[in-house]
């Protein structure tokens, strides 16, 4: 199966790179090198051609919380499709978006601890589609494989190796047996070799787990629990969302033109799908679960002028007790559940979340304005829950996973690899026994890589040779990578078995060939 891929990036590679403003995607592709000296993340920028909205003009717009269709006694049933919509993201033009129900993001999915959730997803665009929900601990076959396909409504259609046509055609259900913590997830397209394009026309949203532990604590909650997926996109004079794939139409040759293998960034940072934000609030706390949603951009966010962030959860839930910091770096793929609190801000008062690895117009993110007081029944408590700590003496077996480019081509030119391998559906990189902890270090050469797991959870140890940071502490599913670095992680799969992948979760890169199967027996 790999030599036919890899046939297809030669034919990809060999053709003629279009420029991008004939492609419709808009301008010049602006260098950031692979060490990220530009803008703090590997890429490239795609500037815009369209005039972009002026910031801080339009109310954070939130998602809308699915409500089921029906429930019984353990379970409850939504259902969602996937189609084309119109959504109005700049000024005077209309983008066309992928969404979940037609939104980006798509609706918020709430699960309870201890009960199932069976998710009806619909395909009614013109691909192959796949549902990985994010950080769940799920059984292999609801995970969300990346061949696992949901055809469209329309057709069944080949995948880019010429076969492909697995998988269900339509509809299919999506069977969450929700046993895990208070956490907060979410769902994303995880088509193969066409995650990036796809999750980048909008397919992604969230999905909140929720336990008795989390809602005996006191924490902001209602219309003070917000979520915020914070994303970069660029468009193209058209107002359509401007991204360099190879085959525009998504059905044919996989991959982005040459000059984007780094990555794509977009020039317009966008939360909850809309440019440059902005938050009216009390002067009380707020709990806001921050999600890099951006296909290669990683954020580095800090409140100017502004109170600390209070981290109280990770990506796979929440802390034994909280975390105060001035600033947090959020890789593609992670979330930080955090407490702010503007009680000491006076009326009128406007407080910026920047992005301190950004530049022009990506080095804000959204803004607060504080309306007056207002009544706080929450509380910060010193103890959050009780967390399990992985022990280095139970250590049953140790792996090394390197994440660079090199060890396979196309046309000349070096893929994204794990271990020096491409992806192969057919190759399985390790074997893994449910329930036993194991000690991995995952290495990041020639590019950052935010790594994610699918299936389980890992502990960080130590990054880049020193101590895990104080943002790192709890369970996770993600974590970054510097250019050079290293991350000592004690993972367990705790209890689903089958096939999964780990891979970079630059989506440019993970479509390029950087993921790697492994198998829970």
């Amino acid at each position: 199966m790999l030599p036919a891929r890899r046939d297809l990036f030669r034919l990809a590679l060999a053709a003629p790179i279009v420029p991008l403003v004939a492609a419709g995607c808009g301008g010049r592709a602006v260098e950031n090198s692979a060490n990220t000296s530009m803008e703090g993340s590997a890429g490239r920028l795609l500037p815009s051609q369209a005039p972009l909205p002026k910031p801080f003009q339009r109310a954070l717009p939130l998602p809308p919380v699915l409500k089921p269709v029906r429930t019984d006694a353990d379970t409850d049933y939504y259902e969602i499709t996937q189609k084309a919509a119109t959504a109005q993201i700049l000024d005077d033009l209309p983008t066309e978006i992928w969404g979940y129900e037609g939104t980006f993001p798509g609706p918020t999915i709430i699960s309870r601890r201890g009960r199932r959730t069976v998710v009806q997803h619909t395909n009614e665009l013109p691909v192959p589609v796949v549902v990985h929900l994010h950080g769940g601990r799920v059984a292999a076959d609801q995970d969300g494989y990346p061949t696992d396909y949901l055809h469209p409504v329309s057709g069944r259609v080949a995948d880019s190796h010429g076969k492909g046509l697995n998988g269900e055609q339509g509809s299919r259900d999506y069977v969450y047996d929700i046993d895990q913590p208070a956490a907060t997830l979410w769902y994303h397209d995880h088509r193969m070799d066409f995650t990036g394009p796809q999750v980048y026309r909008g397919l992604a949203g969230f999905h909140l787990i929720t336990d008795d532990v989390e809602q005996s604590l006191g924490l902001p909650s209602g219309e003070r629990d917000i979520p915020l997926m914070i994303a970069d996109r660029s468009f193209a004079a058209d107002g359509s969302l401007a991204y360099p794939s190879v085959d525009g139409s998504l059905l044919g040759t996989p991959g982005v033109t040459a000059d984007f293998m780094s990555g794509v960034l977009g020039d317009c940072v966008l939360v909850n799908g809309s440019p440059w934000p902005v938050l009216e609030v009390e002067a009380v706390r707020y709990r806001f679960r921050i999600l890099n949603a951006a296909n290669a951009r990683r954020f580095r966010l800090r409140l100017d002028d502004g109170p600390s962030f209070v981290q109280i959860g990770s990506d796979q839930g929440l802390l034994s007790e909280p975390v105060t910091l001035e600033r947090i770096d959020v890789a593609q793929g992670e979330r930080f559940d955090v407490v702010v609190d503007f009680s000491e801000y006076s009326a009128g008062t406007r407080i910026t979340m920047v992005n301190e690895r950004g530049e022009g117009t990506t080095a804000q993110v959204m803004q607060f304005v504080v309306s007056g007081p207002g009544k706080d029944d929450s509380r910060m408590p010193s103890r959050l829950a009780e967390l399990e700590v992985l022990s280095e003496a139970d250590v049953v077996a140790t792996r090394e996973f390197t994440f660079r480019r090199g060890g396979a081509e196309a046309h000349g030119m070096s893929l994204w690899t794990v271990n020096g391998e491409a992806f192969d559906p057919e190759r399985v990189l390790a074997q893994i026994k449910v329930g036993t902890v194991e000690r991995w270090r995952v290495i990041s050469q020639n590019n950052e890589h935010p790594f994610h797991v699918h299936l389980g959870a890992f502990q960080v140890l130590g990054s880049s040779g020193g101590t895990a940071g104080r943002s790192d502490v709890g369970w996770k599913d993600t974590v970054n990578l510097d250019n050079g670095g290293q991350a000592d992680l004690l993972v367990r799969f705790e209890e689903h078995q089958g096939l999964a992948v780990l891979h970079c979760h630059n989506l440019e890169h993970e479509d390029m060939m950087m993921m790697a199967n492994f198998e829970v027996v």
